[in-house]
């Protein structure tokens, strides 16, 4: 059966005379060159959006070819006949003669032919030589041209119907046909659009007669594919479908009213339609059996849809040719198997393989011309699903035959279950020779099968469709289990399910798994942990389907699941080593997160509750929680536990390790003897959280303080010398425990601690002790104890702090076959609490020193005393008197007020014995402000237990919770700096345990009082403090020569004496007393107070103990009392001596003997008369 016509025909004429000349001959040939039309816009009146024609082809036809036979009563395409019509006259474009004689005739005559026909449009071309157009260019012409001639005897519709062309021989130039191409375009469209009209108005009026007797359905069909083939032919295949998809719609309302009379019968199968190309519309002659009423509903519907995938793969639209045909056979498929009976056997599955791997070569075919490149994945993706459904039919024929198991995944095809004792189906009917080979041998059969679904496998992972490529390969994977072929089954499921678990698929996953330990068990192989691996896996898809995909009653699941865990105990027990799986959903741990203090014994108790989702009880033999912290501190509670029913299980996990604070839930783990089931619970920003997983945060657990438990702490040592050796006091709490043994070892960065030097500065402590270089053991430590240490380690003087990580194994004779061990973390600090200055200032052979004592930090430092000892008593030369009261107190040193410490330091006479060059030391005795209110504290409750000592257990946390209170509130600082009395602030909720005791220890604090003789812990330090050297001491002193109270009065003249003593006491040697030096003396210029007469500048030579006096006048500029002024005197460089590269100075102390002298200056008696003029009148 021909195909619609592909391109528009446009018809030409001319005189015989010159188509048959080479004139035009060029020109139709350089015309065809200009074709196919481009970029054609059609804008239909009956369509809203513009169509846009890429390419359209065009056919240049004789006219006189062309018989106008009778219109034929079977509609065709409109493109069937030309569109348009072109003459051509090639007359000069002045000779309006010839036009008038000749040409004019011949061009009514054509004009009379073409405008009788329907629906073609006419053009006339006039072709003019560009030589002879250049010279008939007048610009005035009277007569006009032979063009306007034309235009104005035929262009009677005022549309422009008419063009010139200029035409050079042997030139092609494009510009030229620019004008003739836009009227061929505009002519073929217009005719084109004239003729859609009248044919769409035919088919609306043969669609309304629908009703009316003698309409037939399929005479309605060949007028409306008409339309569909006119605009193939036209390219516009958008517009042709929908007219396709409009007639099955049609053709569905005629099966919805049953009204199948213009038919056949639904399918009269010839022998060769099981295997015929389901795409091919020249297979038959279908456009006949239509006309004829005598087509079948199934040749039909093969009709329709081919034309409409040629039409889809025309528009490069070839994934949408995979989804139809595969639609088709689908549902056509079903609808012949309802009339199994009346086809020849096996005839529907054979029809449904041929077709869809005939459809799948012709999209190959097609598919080899069209650019798919965006396009591929989906087009591989639509074949490899036809090759699929195909594949499906072998299922089918193999079931039948016999070749295959009636046994997923095989039977997943069957639309119908198969009887167990059927009789198999004949074959004989199908006529594809390729299935008729496969379904007589067993091994071709197999063949086939593979090949085919290996085609589909390969285009499903180009396509990028895994899971589809997956199931099929588990399909082969049970062709292997069927075949005997274990090992390549068992390889092929084992490896199926990791490819199945990131896309979430989980009920192929479970099938594949339960395949796999199928075959495994078939096998006889070892349950090594390959199997162990393979089960888990499979518990974890019977987790997360809750069983739903497990296609058995309940209490098969129930069994099923029973023997495979008996079995998964049994292979756990035979492993050699532990087996780590994690995160398995099969079971959920929860955590508390509070955990509970043992009271009795030193650790803590945690509550979990683990949730078994399998319906069956799990054997295992513990569950442990593990707790992280700071500083890699690491907790681990633990239970033993026989079995996890199925539900929920409450459990109680114990940690011996004391701890307190916060921590991160870490892990958790359950031991199934060799297997350990681990989930890590700790979430970051990169790790997304597990599918199974209810929650993405971290889960903190928070341990409360066991007050009475084992615990190690660090201070600074009661005596801290500058420049000793420095160590570090270790302080042991054994609390309720009596401790059989106990180890401990320090680390800290940079820091080595010398253990074998350990010193006990507990008094009265009894116990054992051993030590190696890094470690120190003890014995036998009583309960209720604190047994310090002090640890010797090197220099520590750059670090402000550090940070000491302690390792300590202990056991109790209560537990002593447990042994608890702790890893903390303590910082202590290196730096003194307070800070010391000195001032020092001299006077003659005393010194005094002023040191100025300040806090470090927010906290207040109470100084009970300071002093200054020399080095040697006896020896040394010196006496140091303090100078203030020994009965002063204590005093508090704040952030804002600083303590003051004065000593004089007596030199004896001169002598070497006098130079002191070793240091002395100034030592401080101080604690800090929190240190003595908890002593105070602690000695209150100590005073109540005697009292009460039921309240004996409750002494660390009564302290505690005292101090407590005393934090929340600083209000009872300044009391308590004053009398001593210190207010607890807040009360004890009214059902706390401790709240009488509480009660009673705050009235015995609120008559505290200050003790004369303060008792409890003081901290020492001894700070070395060197004697200054100064070469020079000079007191400089101004005497007035007035005689007893003798007034003095301004601008008096007062004679003075300036004395100058100085001093070489201080100096750096007992030689120094032999010594001259220069000095330099300047008195003060008080230019607003004292007018200063004499040699008030000058030098004199300085010994020791030698005197220079130099006389002065002093004039009082003004009444007043006033100081007098001071005297500067510097030592001036020495002659022979270089220091650093420049003349060396001595240090020189000046102080004014005068300093706090003042002088009174009366006011100058008298009188004195002015004049003031009072201006004239």
């Amino acid at each position: 059966m021909a195909g619609p016509k592909k391109s528009v025909i446009v018809s030409y004429s001319s005189t015989q005379s010159f188509l048959s000349s080479s004139s035009w001959t060029q020109i139709l040939q350089t015309l065809n060159s200009q074709l196919p039309l481009r970029n054609v816009h059609w804008k239909s009146a009956s369509r809203p959006s513009i169509r846009t024609i890429h390419e359209l082809d065009v056919s240049l036809v004789n006219l006189d070819t062309i018989r106008d036979e009778h219109t034929s009563q079977i509609p065709t395409t409109l493109l069937e006949r030309p569109l348009l019509n072109i003459y051509v006259i090639t007359c000069e474009n002045n000779d309006l003669e010839a036009y008038r004689t000749t040409v004019k005739k011949q061009i009514k005559e054509w004009h009379a032919t073409v405008t009788s026909r329907k629906n073609q449009e006419w053009l006339i071309l006039h072709v003019v030589r560009a030589d002879t157009r250049a010279q008939s260019g007048a610009f005035f012409t009277l007569k006009g041209s032979v063009l306007d001639k034309v235009r104005a005897d035929f262009n009677t519709d005022k549309r422009e119907r008419c063009v010139q062309l200029v035409w050079s021989a042997g030139t092609n130039n494009p510009a030229a046909w620019a004008e003739s191409l836009n009227k061929l375009r505009d002519g073929v469209l217009s005719a084109f659009e004239s003729a859609v009209i009248q044919r769409e108005e035919e088919v609306r009026r043969s669609e309304g007669q629908r009703q009316m007797p003698g309409w037939n359905f399929c005479t309605f069909f060949i007028l409306k594919e008409s339309l569909a083939t006119s605009f193939e032919g036209m390219t516009l295949y958008d517009d042709a479908l929908v007219v396709y998809e409009e007639l099955e719609i049609s053709f569905y309302q005629v099966l919805k009213e049953k009204n199948l009379s213009w038919f056949g019968t639904l399918i009269t199968p010839s022998p060769t339609d099981d295997s015929a190309p389901l795409l091919s519309i020249s297979k038959k002659t279908y456009r006949e059996l239509i006309l004829a009423n005598n087509i079948s509903v199934f040749d039909f519907r093969i009709y329709v849809l081919s034309r409409q995938c040629e039409l889809l793969a025309n528009a490069s639209r070839l994934t949408e040719v995979c989804k139809k045909v595969g639609v088709f056979l689908s549902a056509f498929g079903r609808r012949l198997r309802e009339i199994e009976s009346e086809i020849p056997p096996l005839f529907v599955e054979s029809w449904i393989y041929s077709s869809a791997l005939s459809a799948v070569d012709q999209c190959d075919a097609w598919g080899s011309k069209a650019d798919l490149d965006a396009k591929r994945p989906a087009f591989n993706a639509g074949k490899a699903e036809l090759l699929e459904l195909g594949r499906n039919q072998l299922d089918v024929l193999g079931i039948e035959k016999q070749y295959l198991p009636c046994e997923p995944p095989f039977s997943s095809a069957l639309l119908v279950s198969r009887p167990e004792h059927a009789q198999p189906k004949s074959t004989e009917s199908i006529s594809n020779p390729q299935l008729l080979t496969a379904l007589k041998d067993q091994d071709t059969f197999y063949d086939l099968y593979i090949l085919i679904t290996n085609r589909a496998i390969d285009l499903y992972a180009k396509s990028g469709r895994r899971k589809f490529a997956l199931k099929l390969h588990g399909s082969l994977a049970a062709l292997d289990l069927h075949r005997g072929r274990l090992d390549n089954a068992l390889t092929t499921y084992n490896s199926l399910p990791a490819h199945y678990a990131p896309h979430s698929w989980t009920s192929l996953e479970s099938i594949m798994l339960s395949r796999a330990l199928e075959t495994h068990e078939t096998a006889g192989k070892p349950k090594d942990r390959e199997w162990i691996h393979v089960l888990l896996a499979f518990f974890k898809t019977y987790a997360e389907s809750g069983g739903t995909e497990l296609l058995m009653p309940r209490e098969s699941k129930e069994v099923y699941i029973s023997q495979l865990t008996r079995s998964l105990e049994t292979a756990v027990s035979d492993l050699d080593s532990d087996l780590s799986y994690p995160d398995h959903p099969a079971l959920k741990v929860q955590v508390s997160s509070v955990a509970i203090l043992d009271e009795s014994r030193d650790g803590s108790h945690l509550e979990v509750n683990v949730h078994n989702s399998l319906p069956c009880p799990i054997s295992i033999s513990e569950v442990s929680i593990l707790l992280t912290g700071r500083d890699l501190e690491r907790f681990r509670f633990t239970s033993a536990t026989e079995s996890l029913p199925p539900g929920r299980t409450n459990l109680k996990l114990f940690c011996p390790t004391p701890c307190h604070g916060s921590f991160l839930l870490d892990s958790s783990e359950i031991r199934m003897k060799r297997l350990l089931l681990q989930w890590s619970h700790r979430r970051t920003s990169h790790n997304k959280t597990p599918r199974h997983s209810a929650k993405g945060n971290n889960v903190l657990v928070r341990i409360p303080h066991d007050l009475l438990a084992f615990d190690v702490r660090l201070r600074q040592p009661p005596l801290v010398a500058l420049g000793a050796p420095p160590s570090l006091l270790v302080v042991i709490s054994t609390g309720r425990n009596e401790v059989l043994h106990a180890s401990f070892s320090l680390s800290a960065p940079s820091v080595n601690f010398d253990c074998q030097g350990v010193t006990l500065s507990t008094s009265n402590a009894v116990y054992r002790s051993t030590s190696t270089p890094d470690r120190i053991s003890l014995q036998d430590l009583p309960d209720d104890k604190e047994i310090e240490l002090l640890i010797p380690h090197s220099d520590v003087s750059s670090f402000h702090s550090i940070k000491v990580s302690i390792e300590v194994d202990y056991t109790t004779a209560l537990e002593p076959s447990i042994t608890r061990s702790l890893r903390l973390t303590r910082v202590i600090s290196t730096t003194l609490p307070v800070s010391v200055n000195v001032e020092d200032f001299f006077r003659g052979n005393k010194l005094f020193s002023k040191f100025i004592v300040s806090t470090l930090s927010h906290q207040h430092v109470r100084i009970l005393n300071a002093r200054l000892e020399p080095p040697d008593t006896e020896s040394s030369g010196l006496k140091i008197l303090a100078c203030s009261s020994s009965k002063r107190g204590i005093i508090t040193v704040t952030p804002a007020q600083a303590a003051q410490f004065l000593f004089q330091i007596n030199s004896n006479g001169p002598g070497e014995s006098s130079h002191v060059r070793e240091a002395l030391s100034l030592d401080i005795t101080y604690r800090m402000l929190r240190e003595e209110v908890e002593f105070v504290v602690e000695e209150a409750v100590e005073r109540a237990i005697l009292e009460n000592p039921n309240w004996k257990l409750h002494r660390i946390p009564l302290a505690r919770k005292l101090i407590q209170m005393l934090e929340t509130d600083a209000s009872w600082v300044e009391i308590y700096g004053i009398s001593g009395e210190l207010y607890i602030p807040g009360s004890p909720a009214p059902d706390d345990a401790l709240q009488e005791p509480i009660e009673v220890v705050k009235k015995m604090l609120q008559t505290h009082q200050h003790s004369d003789t303060p008792t409890g812990p003081w901290h020492d330090i001894r700070i070395p403090v060197d004697v200054p050297i100064m070469n020079i001491v000079a007191a400089a002193q101004i005497k007035l020569s007035t005689q007893g109270d003798t007034a003095l009065y301004a601008g008096q003249p007062i004679p003075a004496t300036l004395v100058v003593r100085s001093s070489f006491h201080w100096g750096t040697s007992s030689n120094d007393k032999e010594r001259q030096y220069m000095m330099q003396y300047d008195v003060e210029e008080m230019v607003k107070e004292w007018l200063v007469s004499g040699k008030k500048r000058g030098t004199f030579v300085a010994t020791d103990a030698g005197t220079f006096i130099v006389p002065l006048t002093l004039v009082a500029l003004h009444h007043g009392e006033f100081k007098l002024p001071k005297v500067m005197i510097n030592a001036l460089p020495l002659a022979n001596a270089v220091t650093m590269g420049s003349m060396a100075i001595p240090n020189t102390e000046t102080y004014q003997v005068h300093g706090a002298e003042k002088v009174l200056i009366s006011p100058r008696g008298g009188r004195s008369t002015f004049v003031l003029g009072m201006g004239s009148t």
